[in-house]
């Protein structure tokens, strides 16, 4: 028997039974409080669901180094008559990780786009306004954000949103950007992080809570392919052309920079975060 033919068709055999499998509903497990004065990270979401899908390295400074992690839902989905439901799915879908959420507004925010940018400096001012008043009052370490060409017009909307709300801040305020990606791949990841089978159950657990958008796609039960896929490019984008890939199972991609003196500093080389490294020594 060619062993590659029954590689393939477990891979089919497990995605065709996925379908099956219940959506959101599972006990939520314990989850420590984050110690008083502990590191805090944002992760400015464009969608319900978007911190489950790219939140392996804060899931990570969540259990492994005790940081505080809040999601901050910028929208709550471009259909109005889905928002209400959609917050309910992303309570859930953070409290079974244990991250903290934060609203930006009732509904959510709404036209936060490159063209709503241009075309409404006004109405765009206040967005950030806002989003400037979350960064003051939390202070974080670090930020999630996705990066300026992550394809989806909300994701790159909140690129410039994040952004311009740092670019307000008095300049002493210092915190690490950590860019994200999903519709669009980045050309310059530095960072590189293993995620383990255990993580990547619950971030695809916690992702099913999103029921409504997965069953439209279910892009839960792709998300190990997607982190395997993350190895093969990471190897390359991150370890060097031609480098000895490491030996991760899954993995997500990143680009670390800092915010510093009123500017974005980029961060020298690629490193490759191993599920023995520390991931709070990122941000030392």
């Amino acid at each position: 028997m060619n062993p590659y033919s029954h590689l393939v068709s477990e891979y089919a055999r497990f995605f065709r039974e996925g379908k099956q499998y219940p959506l959101g509903g599972f006990p939520f497990p314990p989850v420590a409080a984050p110690a008083a004065g502990a590191p805090r990270a944002l992760i400015f979401s464009p969608h319900p669901d978007d911190e489950c899908i790219i939140g392996g390295l804060a899931l990570r400074l969540q259990r492994e180094s005790g940081w505080n992690i809040r999601n901050v839902a910028v929208t709550q989905g471009s259909s109005r008559p889905r928002q209400a439901a959609r917050w309910q799915e992303l309570q859930e879908a953070c409290r079974y990780l244990g991250f903290g959420l934060i609203a930006t507004a009732p509904n959510g925010l709404e036209q936060i786009t490159p063209k709503a940018r241009a075309e409404d400096p006004e109405g765009w001012k206040a967005k950030v306004a806002g989003i400037a008043r979350i960064l003051a009052a939390e202070t974080p370490a670090a930020v999630f954000v996705p990066h300026e060409h992550d394809w989806n017009g909300t994701h790159i909307g909140v690129h410039h949103l994040v952004l311009d709300a740092l670019a307000t801040l008095p300049p002493a305020f210092a915190t690490a950007i950590v860019e994200t990606e999903y519709w669009g791949q980045m050309t310059r990841p530095n960072l590189m992080v293993e995620v383990s089978e255990g993580q990547l159950a619950d971030q695809v657990t916690a992702l099913s809570f999103h029921v409504g958008e997965v069953q439209r796609n279910p892009f839960h039960l792709l998300l190990p392919a997607w982190m395997q896929d993350n190895v093969r490019r990471g190897s390359e984008l991150v370890g060097g052309q031609g480098g000895a890939a490491p030996s991760f199972g899954f993995a997500t991609l990143y680009r670390l920079r800092h915010w510093r003196g009123g500017r974005v500093e980029d961060t020298a080389g690629g490193r490759n975060l191993g599920l023995s490294d520390a991931p709070a020594s990122l941000f030392r």
